[in-house]
């Protein structure tokens, strides 16, 4: 994860180190930020932002997604995708063990599977075939906002964060 793994890169590399995953407010930066990161970079806070062109209905559903609502899929090929649950995850989870238990996986029967799934959702808004990509940080983007309200606020977060953690070790 994001948290564990931050400080190794950080501690294995001499350059800047972005963090990504998992980072959904203020404290998530903050803790990147303590942890050696230079920089954040946010991906589902901004599937809600308004000038996010994603279908409505892919929005809707990260705005009701808990953290629980998310799978991971195509480990097997070796190129993850987390996501957010739907009838497409659960068809390409059975596929995927059935190909798992196979000496000689089908990896073009799983690519069949996924093929458009991505635009489905993004363009079309079918939420039952369509891949919704989005972390589990959903369970914390409750809102539709600007990009600006969404910088603002993790902004602000950040600095509240920052002041009463000087204040507990004062």
């Amino acid at each position: 994860t994001t948290m564990v793994m931050v400080p190794q890169v950080v501690d294995a590399v001499s350059i800047p180190v972005i963090a990504a995953g998992g980072i959904g407010d203020g404290r998530g930066m903050v803790a990147a930020f303590m942890l050696g990161a230079s920089a954040v970079q946010l991906g589902t806070r901004f599937l809600v932002a308004h000038e996010c062109t994603i279908h409505q209905n892919f929005k809707n559903a990260v705005l009701k997604a808990r953290d629980i609502d998310t799978t991971v899929t195509g480990q097997i090929t070796g190129h993850p995708v987390r996501t957010i649950r739907n009838k497409l995850t659960r068809l390409y989870d059975k596929a995927e063990k059935e190909e798992t238990s196979k000496d000689q996986p089908d990896f073009e029967r799983l690519e069949a599977i996924g093929k458009g799934a991505l635009r489905r959702a993004v363009i079309d808004g079918d939420m039952d075939a369509g891949s919704m990509m989005s972390g589990q940080i959903a369970g914390l983007v409750k809102t539709e906002q600007s990009c600006e309200e969404i910088i603002q606020e993790l902004m602000s977060e950040s600095q509240t964060v920052i002041e009463q953690q000087k204040k507990a070790f004062i």
